[in-house]
Protein backbone atom coordinates (compact mmCIF):
# COMPACT_ATOMS: atom_id res chain seq x y z
CA UNK A 1 0.00 0.00 0.00
CA UNK A 2 1.32 3.73 -0.91
CA UNK A 3 2.19 6.12 1.63
CA UNK A 4 -0.24 9.14 0.56
CA UNK A 5 0.87 11.46 3.28
CA UNK A 6 3.90 13.18 1.70
CA UNK A 7 4.74 15.16 5.02
CA UNK A 8 4.48 11.60 6.76
CA UNK A 9 7.56 10.22 4.06
CA UNK A 10 9.78 13.32 3.99
CA UNK A 11 9.51 13.40 7.88
CA UNK A 12 10.58 9.46 7.78
CA UNK A 13 13.21 10.55 5.48
CA UNK A 14 14.79 13.23 7.10
CA UNK A 15 14.64 10.74 10.68
CA UNK A 16 16.56 7.71 8.24
CA UNK A 17 18.96 10.04 6.99
CA UNK A 18 19.77 11.09 10.37
CA UNK A 19 20.29 8.03 11.64
CA UNK A 20 21.78 6.81 8.44
CA UNK A 21 24.53 9.50 9.04
CA UNK A 22 24.96 8.77 12.38
CA UNK A 23 25.97 5.00 12.09
CA UNK A 24 27.64 5.46 9.03
CA UNK A 25 30.52 7.70 11.03
CA UNK A 26 31.11 4.72 13.46
CA UNK A 27 31.49 2.10 10.77
CA UNK A 28 34.95 1.17 9.59
CA UNK A 29 34.73 1.99 6.29
CA UNK A 30 37.30 1.51 3.34
CA UNK A 31 36.69 1.19 -0.37
CA UNK A 32 38.80 -0.46 -3.39
CA UNK A 33 38.71 0.34 -6.90
CA UNK A 34 39.18 -2.39 -9.69
CA UNK A 35 39.61 0.48 -12.48
CA UNK A 36 39.63 4.13 -12.27
CA UNK A 37 38.00 6.14 -8.98
CA UNK A 38 34.62 6.45 -9.92
CA UNK A 39 33.12 7.46 -6.63
CA UNK A 40 34.49 10.69 -5.27
CA UNK A 41 36.66 10.99 -8.48
CA UNK A 42 33.84 11.06 -10.66
CA UNK A 43 33.01 14.61 -11.44
CA UNK A 44 36.48 15.02 -13.09
CA UNK A 45 36.07 11.72 -15.37
CA UNK A 46 34.51 12.01 -19.21
CA UNK A 47 31.82 9.80 -18.85
CA UNK A 48 28.11 9.22 -16.81
CA UNK A 49 27.74 6.25 -14.90
CA UNK A 50 25.04 4.27 -13.57
CA UNK A 51 26.21 3.17 -10.20
CA UNK A 52 24.41 -1.23 -9.48
CA UNK A 53 24.08 -1.88 -5.72
CA UNK A 54 21.95 -4.62 -4.56
CA UNK A 55 18.72 -3.30 -3.17
CA UNK A 56 19.51 -5.28 0.13
CA UNK A 57 22.64 -2.62 0.42
CA UNK A 58 21.46 1.15 -1.23
CA UNK A 59 21.57 2.87 1.92
CA UNK A 60 24.99 3.02 3.31
CA UNK A 61 27.02 3.96 -0.26
CA UNK A 62 23.67 6.30 -0.67
CA UNK A 63 25.08 8.23 2.41
CA UNK A 64 28.80 8.16 1.78
CA UNK A 65 29.10 8.68 -1.86
CA UNK A 66 25.52 10.71 -2.14
CA UNK A 67 25.74 14.30 -4.18
CA UNK A 68 23.73 16.61 -6.15
CA UNK A 69 24.67 15.04 -9.05
CA UNK A 70 23.39 12.02 -8.59
CA UNK A 71 19.93 10.76 -8.56
CA UNK A 72 18.21 7.54 -7.70
CA UNK A 73 16.22 4.92 -9.19
CA UNK A 74 13.02 4.95 -6.83
CA UNK A 75 10.15 2.17 -7.53
CA UNK A 76 6.61 3.41 -7.16
CA UNK A 77 6.29 0.80 -3.88
CA UNK A 78 5.83 1.93 -0.27
CA UNK A 79 9.49 0.93 0.43
CA UNK A 80 10.70 3.25 -2.67
CA UNK A 81 8.64 5.71 -1.18
CA UNK A 82 9.96 6.16 2.43
CA UNK A 83 13.42 5.18 0.59
CA UNK A 84 12.88 8.27 -1.66
CA UNK A 85 12.41 10.69 1.20
CA UNK A 86 15.71 9.80 2.54
CA UNK A 87 17.43 10.27 -0.52
CA UNK A 88 15.73 13.38 -1.24
CA UNK A 89 16.97 14.68 2.50
CA UNK A 90 20.48 14.15 1.35
CA UNK A 91 20.23 16.47 -1.65
CA UNK A 92 19.68 13.61 -4.32
CA UNK A 93 17.65 13.86 -7.30
CA UNK A 94 14.86 10.77 -7.48
CA UNK A 95 13.84 9.34 -10.59
CA UNK A 96 10.55 7.00 -10.27
CA UNK A 97 10.52 3.98 -12.44
CA UNK A 98 11.55 0.52 -12.29
CA UNK A 99 14.01 -2.57 -13.34
CA UNK A 100 11.41 -4.68 -14.06
CA UNK A 101 9.66 -2.63 -16.69
CA UNK A 102 12.53 -1.94 -19.07
CA UNK A 103 13.21 1.02 -17.16
CA UNK A 104 11.15 3.44 -19.85
CA UNK A 105 10.06 5.42 -17.04
CA UNK A 106 13.96 6.43 -16.44
CA UNK A 107 14.62 6.78 -19.70
CA UNK A 108 11.73 9.24 -20.36
CA UNK A 109 13.74 11.71 -17.85
CA UNK A 110 17.34 10.49 -18.11
CA UNK A 111 17.54 11.68 -21.46
CA UNK A 112 16.27 15.35 -21.53
CA UNK A 113 18.65 17.26 -21.56
CA UNK A 114 17.53 20.04 -18.82
CA UNK A 115 18.43 17.83 -15.81
CA UNK A 116 20.68 18.73 -12.88
CA UNK A 117 22.42 15.56 -12.32
CA UNK A 118 24.64 13.17 -14.28
CA UNK A 119 25.17 9.93 -12.93
CA UNK A 120 22.16 7.45 -11.78
CA UNK A 121 22.11 4.98 -8.47
CA UNK A 122 20.12 2.12 -9.20
CA UNK A 123 19.31 -1.39 -7.57
CA UNK A 124 18.93 -4.00 -10.13
CA UNK A 125 16.98 -6.55 -8.53
CA UNK A 126 14.48 -4.06 -7.47
CA UNK A 127 12.21 -3.21 -6.47
CA UNK A 128 10.46 -6.81 -5.80
CA UNK A 129 13.68 -9.07 -6.67
CA UNK A 130 14.32 -12.29 -7.03
CA UNK A 131 17.29 -11.20 -4.67
CA UNK A 132 20.56 -10.55 -6.27
CA UNK A 133 18.98 -11.21 -9.50
CA UNK A 134 19.94 -8.32 -12.54
CA UNK A 135 16.82 -7.52 -14.33
CA UNK A 136 16.86 -6.32 -18.04
CA UNK A 137 15.95 -2.79 -17.17
CA UNK A 138 19.45 -1.92 -16.19
CA UNK A 139 20.76 -2.40 -19.51
CA UNK A 140 18.39 -1.28 -21.36
CA UNK A 141 18.45 2.25 -19.57
CA UNK A 142 22.44 1.97 -20.32
CA UNK A 143 21.81 1.45 -23.87
CA UNK A 144 19.38 4.12 -24.73
CA UNK A 145 21.42 6.40 -22.54
CA UNK A 146 24.92 5.95 -23.56
CA UNK A 147 26.04 5.90 -19.60
CA UNK A 148 28.27 2.80 -18.47
CA UNK A 149 27.34 0.36 -15.33
CA UNK A 150 29.90 0.31 -12.55
CA UNK A 151 29.17 -2.57 -10.52
CA UNK A 152 29.80 -1.88 -6.88
CA UNK A 153 30.15 -4.56 -4.17
CA UNK A 154 28.94 -4.06 -0.20
CA UNK A 155 30.45 -6.03 2.81
CA UNK A 156 29.38 -5.70 6.23
CA UNK A 157 31.02 -7.64 9.74
CA UNK A 158 27.76 -9.73 10.33
CA UNK A 159 24.62 -7.60 9.81
CA UNK A 160 21.52 -7.34 11.27
CA UNK A 161 18.84 -8.23 8.37
CA UNK A 162 15.39 -7.72 7.98
CA UNK A 163 12.68 -10.15 6.79
CA UNK A 164 11.98 -8.35 3.83
CA UNK A 165 12.37 -10.10 0.44
CA UNK A 166 15.99 -8.55 -0.09
CA UNK A 167 17.25 -9.41 3.41
CA UNK A 168 17.68 -5.63 3.72
CA UNK A 169 21.04 -5.44 5.58
CA UNK A 170 21.84 -3.35 8.05
CA UNK A 171 25.71 -2.54 9.72
CA UNK A 172 26.27 -3.00 12.84
CA UNK A 173 27.73 -0.10 14.96
CA UNK A 174 31.63 0.47 14.59
CA UNK A 175 31.99 -2.63 12.52
CA UNK A 176 33.78 -3.37 9.23
CA UNK A 177 32.01 -2.00 5.98
CA UNK A 178 33.87 -2.80 3.16
CA UNK A 179 33.53 -1.56 -0.58
CA UNK A 180 34.46 -2.63 -4.11
CA UNK A 181 34.10 -1.31 -7.83
CA UNK A 182 33.83 -2.82 -10.34
CA UNK A 183 35.31 -1.46 -13.49
CA UNK A 184 33.03 0.56 -15.31
CA UNK A 185 31.19 -1.79 -17.89
CA UNK A 186 30.02 -0.72 -21.95
CA UNK A 187 26.96 -1.64 -23.21
CA UNK A 188 25.82 -1.46 -26.78
CA UNK A 189 23.72 1.34 -27.98
CA UNK A 190 19.87 0.65 -28.95
CA UNK A 191 19.91 -3.15 -27.91
CA UNK A 192 16.63 -4.37 -28.14
CA UNK A 193 14.48 -6.68 -25.55
CA UNK A 194 16.16 -9.95 -27.61
CA UNK A 195 19.59 -8.28 -27.36
CA UNK A 196 19.69 -7.54 -23.41
CA UNK A 197 20.28 -11.12 -22.10
CA UNK A 198 23.88 -11.15 -23.21
CA UNK A 199 24.71 -8.05 -21.39
CA UNK A 200 22.57 -9.00 -18.13
CA UNK A 201 24.59 -12.09 -17.71
CA UNK A 202 27.71 -10.09 -17.96
CA UNK A 203 26.86 -7.73 -15.22
CA UNK A 204 25.29 -10.87 -13.16
CA UNK A 205 28.62 -12.15 -13.38
CA UNK A 206 30.16 -8.66 -12.63
CA UNK A 207 27.81 -8.04 -9.44
CA UNK A 208 28.29 -11.40 -8.46
CA UNK A 209 31.97 -10.92 -8.33
CA UNK A 210 32.31 -7.77 -6.86
CA UNK A 211 30.06 -8.02 -3.91
CA UNK A 212 31.57 -11.84 -3.12
CA UNK A 213 35.06 -9.98 -2.86
CA UNK A 214 33.58 -6.91 -0.66
CA UNK A 215 32.12 -9.91 1.89
CA UNK A 216 34.47 -11.47 1.92
CA UNK A 217 36.75 -8.42 3.14
CA UNK A 218 34.57 -7.48 5.50
CA UNK A 219 34.01 -10.72 7.18
CA UNK A 220 38.04 -11.37 7.31
CA UNK A 221 39.85 -7.94 7.77
CA UNK A 222 41.97 -9.07 4.03
CA UNK A 223 40.94 -8.27 0.64
CA UNK A 224 41.98 -10.95 -1.73
CA UNK A 225 42.41 -10.60 -4.98
CA UNK A 226 43.52 -12.52 -8.25
CA UNK A 227 47.38 -11.74 -9.47
CA UNK A 228 47.40 -10.14 -12.84
CA UNK A 229 47.74 -12.60 -15.37
CA UNK A 230 47.51 -15.57 -13.44
CA UNK A 231 45.84 -17.95 -11.48
CA UNK A 232 47.07 -17.03 -8.21
CA UNK A 233 45.67 -14.50 -5.77
CA UNK A 234 47.03 -11.91 -3.81
CA UNK A 235 46.25 -9.81 -0.31
CA UNK A 236 45.46 -6.39 0.57
CA UNK A 237 46.01 -5.27 4.07
CA UNK A 238 43.04 -4.42 5.41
Amino acid sequence: MKIRNRHLVRAAGWLGAGIARGLVRSLRCRDHFLGPDVARGRLALAHRFIYSIWHENILLPAVRFGGPDLAVLISSHADGQILGGLIASMGMEMVVGSTTRGGVEAVRRLVRPDTSWRNLAVTPDGPRGPRRVVQQGIIYIASRTGMKIVPIGVGYDRPWRLGSWDRFAIPKPCSRARFVFGVPVGVPAGLRTAGLEEDRVRIQAEMDRVNALAEAWAATGKLVLPAAGTDKSHKLAS
